[in-house]
């Protein structure tokens, strides 16, 4: 808060409003691409820009819909983000996030990747569908990639409850690749595919329900409506389920299958509501797991402040601070 400009001070106390008392039904509309792509392209004509000069198309299967987002059509990518947006489950879209990930693709290039590609994930939103379907769409858009690209260049990225079906979907992998070598039904109908390279997630939503999710005075985000959006998410289902909640998650031989071969790169903010939660599971990666995990807690940080921060700064430089930072781990670790 004393860091914040007018600007970014009265936005967030306005989002912290909404997601106390406004219904995620209403909320969804201003998320929505129907919103969402015209106030985009406002602010490329703003700027000179009648087209993208980045390419995107929406890909629409049976089983899973998504923004396939890359810099030369003509080409194959030489990495590629599977990207899951937040929105705790019941808002969100990917055009919501375009702008965001126009900008992670142009990072991503200059750090030296010749044709850098997002695929993010439209998955169905709560209360039209609730787990396992979002999970299985992750599966379905995942299983896609690997037909696109090697596992070994794909890095899965999300936020929030982006990073909750990341981490989930990792999860349903390596639970999946255990039934089907004890000769048991797997959780998916096909063989468990390959693991990506690298997660790197932005305020992963790590616990669904935890008493350790307390309204903090700089975050926009509020526990008893986040703990809504969860049960709602859950649905018939147990809300403390490890493969529904991550967090909860303590079987470090599951976690190991699960974990990508370069490890995870995790981004949050220290004022955050998650931030002792996504501490824990840090603490658990790090200490029981043993896997490679690299932390940045940015101090003064709200929730998925990289998000934020690209639409409410003022200046370039704080603009793209943390996606900078996902993008130089992403070029240290993958390559």
């Amino acid at each position: 808060m004393q860091q914040a400009s007018w600007f970014e001070d009265i936005v967030i106390r306005c989002v912290r409003y909404a997601f106390a008392y406004i219904p995620a039904s209403i909320g969804r509309v201003f998320f929505s691409k129907l919103v969402s792509l015209p106030f985009l392209r406002f602010r490329m004509l703003r700027h000179g820009y009648l087209h993208s000069p980045i390419h995107w198309k929406e890909i629409k299967r049976r089983d899973f819909s998504a923004l396939w987002i890359i810099q030369d059509t003509t080409s194959r990518p030489d990495i590629v983000i599977y990207y899951v947006h937040g929105g705790g489950f019941s808002m969100g879209s990917s055009y919501f996030y375009l702008e965001f990930l126009l900008a992670y693709i142009t990072l991503l290039q200059e750090a030296g990747y010749t044709n850098p590609a997002i695929l993010a994930l439209e998955y169905t939103l709560v209360p039209d569908s609730s787990y396992p379907t979002q999970i299985q769409q992750s599966l379905s858009g995942y299983r896609y990639l690997l037909t696109q690209i090697p596992a070994s260049r794909i890095v899965v990225s999300g936020d929030s409850a982006g990073g909750t079906i990341i981490l989930s979907m990792l999860l349903h992998l390596a639970q999946a690749f255990k039934a089907s070598q004890m000769h048991q039904i797997p959780l998916t109908d096909t063989p468990a595919p390959q693991l990506p390279a690298l997660a790197a997630l932005i305020s992963p939503w790590t616990t669904l329900v935890s008493p350790k999710d307390q309204n903090t005075s700089s975050d926009y985000l509020d526990a008893t409506s986040l703990h809504l959006y969860a049960r709602q998410y859950s649905s018939a289902h147990s809300t403390s389920d490890p493969l529904i909640s991550p967090g909860n998650c303590k079987d470090t031989a599951l976690w190991k299958r699960a974990s990508p071969e370069k490890g995870y790169f995790v981004i949050f903010g220290k004022e955050e509501v998650f931030a002792p939660e996504i501490r824990k599971w840090v603490s658990l990666m790090e200490e029981d797991v043993g896997v490679d995990i690299g932390v940045k807690e940015e101090k003064g940080g709200i929730h998925a402040w990289p998000v934020a921060s690209l639409f409410l700064s003022s200046s370039k430089e704080a603009r793209q601070k943390g996606l900078k930072n996902l993008v130089s781990q992403i070029r240290e670790r993958v390559g």
